[in-house]
């Protein structure tokens, strides 16, 4: 469903079920996945790559060097940057650095990702936060510059870790460990 408001290039690529809402713009080159979101007045540049079953709320502009793996959920007016040091009259597109969200990683509204870092699973950005450098997977960050806080399961239910490093989800009954500064998830015979 792409809504009559929206700008679609030929050379985009947009997959089943995905839902363009009003006054969105995507580039020519642009890779979106199947069964995402597309709230209104997004933009997706033409480099730009994103995943299956993507939300990306109202305002959020995806630009060129930003990829947004499977199941990232990106709240109102999430801000992605691609040069560090921008200037209006010198032309830095060759200095675009990658940004990566991986699956199922959430951005909470209005938060601020520089360029060049990458955002592990399952993490979540809390609302208004900056992101400065690599956020590691299941880490809940909040702040500006953003920090780490707490940990997060799959369903985004704080973890609270025992003694010996473990955690269970109290949503999903899923199982976690923490190591040094790594929280891995345990499938079932690993948790036993």
């Amino acid at each position: 469903m792409i809504h009559y408001s929206a700008i679609c290039e030929s050379g985009a690529s947009i997959g089943s079920g995905t839902k363009v809402w009003h006054f969105c713009h995507v580039v020519a080159g642009a890779r979106v996945g199947r069964d995402c979101v597309i709230g209104q007045g997004c933009f997706v540049s033409g480099s730009a790559r994103i995943g299956n079953g993507v939300r990306l709320q109202n305002h959020v502009s995806v630009y060129d060097g930003v990829e947004l793996e499977d199941f990232v959920f990106c709240g109102p007016s999430v801000v992605f940057t691609n040069v560090r040091v921008p200037r209006s009259e010198i032309s830095r597109k060759a200095a675009f650095e990658a940004t990566v969200v991986e699956r199922g990683a959430s951005i909470g509204a209005n938060a601020t990702v520089r360029c060049g870092v990458r955002i592990g699973r399952y993490a979540m950005i809390g609302a208004g936060s900056v992101v400065t450098r690599d956020v590691p997977a299941f880490a809940l960050v909040v702040g500006n510059p953003a920090r780490r806080i707490g940990w997060v399961g799959r369903s985004g239910s704080r973890l609270g870790f025992d003694e010996h490093g473990r955690a269970t989800c109290r949503e999903t009954g899923a199982r976690y460990l923490l190591s040094g500064d790594r929280v891995t998830e345990l499938d079932e015979t690993e948790a036993g």
